[in-house]
């Protein structure tokens, strides 16, 4: 059984930071292509960045690249996503999920993600 469970989420000013976790159990993250998506209210769900099992690549949506760094621990089977510079516009709930299916290549589409989480709120205050 996966289960996802992300954590870090909060409240925090515009310039600030978070680094949010997802740890993962059923799977095996750095088999596994890992993202975070995020969904702000009335808003679709959208891709915000990847990090593939196949060679470790990291892929980014253009409204937080430059400010975004995904990261895995393999050891603790734990994937990151660290944000920076954050903005009001950022305001979302954060979801991680994950593809172990071993394709090669990124995906933005939140159809081809099997596993999620619950989702962690992030909230940016002006």
């Amino acid at each position: 059984q996966v289960q996802l469970v992300e954590s870090g989420g909060g409240l925090v000013q515009a310039g600030g930071s978070l680094r949010l976790s997802c740890a993962a159990s059923g799977l095996t993250v750095s088999r596994s292509n890992m993202v975070w998506f995020r969904q702000a209210p009335g808003k679709e769900r959208e891709f915000a960045a990847a990090i593939l099992w196949y060679g470790g690549s990291s892929y980014y949506g253009d409204s937080v690249k430059g400010r975004f760094t995904i990261s895995r621990d393999n050891a603790k089977n734990t994937v990151f996503l660290q944000m920076n510079s954050l903005k009001p516009e950022d305001t979302a709930v954060y979801y991680c999920a994950a593809d172990s299916s071993l394709w090669v290549g990124v995906r933005s589409s939140e159809r081809e993600y099997k596993y999620w989480g619950q989702g962690t709120q992030v909230t940016v205050s002006s």
